[in-house]
């Protein structure tokens, strides 16, 4: 009903009567009252409502799928001609959702993208408002450096780190690494929110060191035991590396409980963990929730809808997914995008040859904390 002409020098607004039903009827003293709204720069809800107020949420985003293959593919040639440094800060390459005008962004509100280190490379230090993730689906020897602390990067390891937090990268081995990075980058975009600073172009060679275990770790990753001699006030977890073999472990204990018959899983074959803060068990970032999935082989999951959208990879083996009315293949390293409201579900094809579990294994992050601080979130499972 509203078109808006920016290049209009009295007024953006531009309101046409329509005969259509629940609409005034097309008259001249009609014509005259939108004439008047459009110098005011007024927009009347009647010709706005079934846009504002939909039944349901209409995404603006669209599912889609990016091949890990081919995202490495294209990383590694960005590392042969694209250096890291000031400018570009990170060589990071982000995933496009096709219906969001060629924007940068995943989702409205989530950002993923690949990151490619080449060998003994630095990424430079700095901060920025945005909370942010690292996750690793393959590969290790880069080191993150957070606030002075080296942080190891392996396989299946999970790093948040929250806004506002100093951070360089280093390789420290003779070959590339990749990984994903996820953050809100799109939400803090549309809320006007960001900063963002530069640190020093080199990190010390007191951080240049290769840790095992970090310092937040060594404080933070005892299961159920909280440091007294250090408080944490800031947003986000002080862990600042969540180890595959923890999450490994959760998820098997919770498919072998539920063989002997007790509670534990999601649905039968679907085990479910949750990223958490050690402090208070609350997400690990402000605006993002990380959760890791295992899919047994042949099990399938119920299509569940929920508000606000959601990025998975595939860490390890293959199955089929479905989004709203698309229907992949994936396998290890996949990405792919379930926008608010679209049903989701998956089916574990998974096997000893290509999964070390013998599962479907999903990463997946969310905006879920922005709409349950919000009051807006809701689920509905659909029956199978």
């Amino acid at each position: 009903m509203t078109s808006l002409d920016i290049t209009s020098p009295e007024s953006p607004v531009r309101l046409t009567a329509v005969a259509a039903p629940d609409q005034p009827d097309v008259t001249p003293a009609l014509e005259e009252l939108y004439r008047g709204f459009e110098q005011e720069l007024l927009v009347p809800l009647w010709t706005e409502i079934g846009d504002l107020m939909p039944a349901h949420p209409r995404s603006r985003a669209v599912p889609h799928l990016w091949k890990w293959d081919n995202l490495v593919a294209l990383a590694d040639r960005a590392g042969h001609i694209v250096p890291v440094g000031r400018g570009g800060e990170r060589r990071a390459i982000a995933l496009a959702n096709p219906s969001l005008g060629g924007r940068p962004f995943a989702t409205p509100t989530l950002w993923a993208a690949i990151q490619y280190l080449m060998p003994g490379e630095d990424a430079p230090e700095h901060r920025h408002t945005q909370h942010a993730f690292r996750f690793v689906v393959e590969g290790s020897g880069v080191w993150t450096v957070v606030g002075g602390d080296a942080v190891p990067m392996n396989r299946g390891d999970f790093l948040p780190q929250a806004g506002w937090n100093w951070h360089a990268h280093h390789n420290a081995s003779d070959r590339p690494m990749a990984w994903i990075d996820g953050l809100d980058i799109p939400f803090q975009y549309v809320t006007e929110a960001q900063f963002f600073e530069f640190g020093r172009d080199e990190i010390s060679e007191e951080e240049r060191v290769t840790p095992t275990h970090s310092r937040s770790e060594r404080l933070w990753a005892h299961p159920g035991l909280r440091p007294l001699g250090i408080q944490h006030a800031t947003p986000g977890s002080p862990l600042l590396a969540y180890k595959w073999e923890h999450t490994d472990r959760a998820l098997a204990d919770q498919l072998e409980l539920e063989k002997q018959g007790y509670a534990g899983t999601v649905e039968p074959g679907h085990a479910a963990v949750r990223y958490s803060d050690p402090t208070d068990g609350s997400d690990v970032l402000p605006t993002i929730r990380a959760e890791l999935h295992r899919v047994t082989r042949g099990a399938e999951t119920a299509p569940v809808r929920e508000t606000g959208s959601s990025v998975y990879q595939v860490f390890d083996g293959s199955g089929t997914v479905t989004v709203g009315d698309t229907t992949w293949s994936v396998t290890r390293g996949d990405l792919f995008v379930v926008p608010s409201w679209e049903p989701f579900s998956c089916r574990s094809e998974a096997g000893a040859s290509d999964s070390d579990s013998g599962a479907l294994d999903l990463f997946r992050f969310s905006d879920a904390p922005v709409f349950e601080a919000l009051r807006l979130d809701r689920t509905s499972k659909d029956p199978r």
